[in-house]
């Protein structure tokens, strides 16, 4: 099988949201008046973000899944997206679970494939994703985008569905931690095929202050919040591990509480919001079918707190995920 062919057999069809989509140099999208476009990109390695014997419709969902929740932290409508692709060979096989898993998820967020690239080499998989969100009548310079700027001392922390599920999956699959066969199974789902949260996202607009998906880990996605808008965080101990729903099976709380912090992997969306508009949040919540819970509160203190039942603050290390720390530092959340 040719480059051709594989693009024409399993990555090329119909895409009327487009001026011109697959087959050209350049895609031309039209977007609305009044609209800017929001544009991510993400990549996946082999070895480093995936095991290599992971399911390739699993794959597909999740190559195009964390692109949208970057989306979905910006408040933004994906589009429509790119793909660049090096394969060690063109194997049908594993192309056609693959571009089914890509397709179904692309389908349910009406988002188009437009155009690309292949290559012979390592298994990678690079997504380039753009959407759309309102821009403001105060100037071309304003947006209505959710960004992680906006949050101020006394509001609200949220955080969308579960956090932890995803590491304790991966430790799981690596060996270092034992679970059930239920917990197992929900772990893995939660790394292999995450819910990107595009719906809460746009419900957000006007309503949310700040805003970040966790893909690094809940503390490290949150800092970079805390970092743009110059603020301090204090969070519920209670309400963290209440965010795991194994918290309570009997597993060690230490263990689970580092997981929620630290994980990664969880592709939910961590926001501020002033307290004025907690019956909004919820609101956004029950429209977009999203679990939210409230975590802590926004302070002007610099730094992140976490504190137990009586307020007393307890120790944890931020950790987010870096692809370039030192070995030891790093902690294993998102690299077998």
């Amino acid at each position: 099988m040719g480059e051709f062919d594989l693009i024409r057999r399993y990555f090329t069809r119909p895409s009327p949201g487009a001026v011109v989509g697959v087959g050209d140099d350049c895609a031309i999208l039209q977007t609305a008046p009044g609209m800017q476009l929001a544009i991510s990109t993400d990549m996946l390695v082999e070895g480093r973000h995936f095991f290599s014997d992971v399911d390739p419709h699993a794959l597909g969902h999740k190559a195009l899944a964390v692109n949208l929740s970057d989306l979905a932290a910006c408040g933004a409508r994906p589009l429509a997206f790119t793909l660049a692709l090096a394969l060690p060979s063109a194997d049908g096989a594993w192309l056609r679970p693959f571009s089914a898993g890509l397709w179904e998820l692309a389908d349910a967020h009406g988002c188009e494939l437009i155009g690309g690239d292949t290559t012979r080499g390592p298994l990678n998989l690079c997504i380039t994703v753009f959407g759309e969100v309102p821009g403001d009548a105060a100037g071309p310079a304003r947006t209505q985008a959710l960004l992680r700027s906006g949050a101020q001392a006394g509001d609200d922390v949220y955080v969308s569905g579960t956090l932890g599920e995803a590491a304790l999956g991966l430790q799981h699959l690596q060996g270092r931690l034992q679970l059930d066969a239920l917990a197992a199974a929900a772990c893995r789902a939660r790394l292999e095929r995450p819910t990107p949260r595009v719906a809460l996202g746009l419900a957000l607009r006007g309503i949310a202050s700040a805003c970040a998906d966790v893909s690094d880990g809940l503390l490290g996605d949150l800092g970079h919040i805390l970092e743009r808008s110059a603020v301090g965080a204090q969070l519920d101990d209670a309400a963290l591990l209440a965010c795991c729903p194994w918290a309570s099976s009997g597993m060690d709380a230490q263990h689970v509480r580092d997981c929620v912090l630290n994980g990664g992997d969880d592709y939910e969306l961590v926001f501020t919001a002033a307290p004025e508009y907690a019956a909004a949040v919820t609101a956004a919540a029950h429209a977009s079918g999203t679990p939210v819970r409230r975590i802590g509160r926004i302070d002007a203190l610099p730094g992140l707190r976490v504190v137990d039942s009586a307020g007393q603050a307890m120790a944890a290390s931020r950790q987010g995920f870096d692809h370039f720390a030192p070995a030891d530092a790093r902690p294993r959340s998102t690299a077998p």
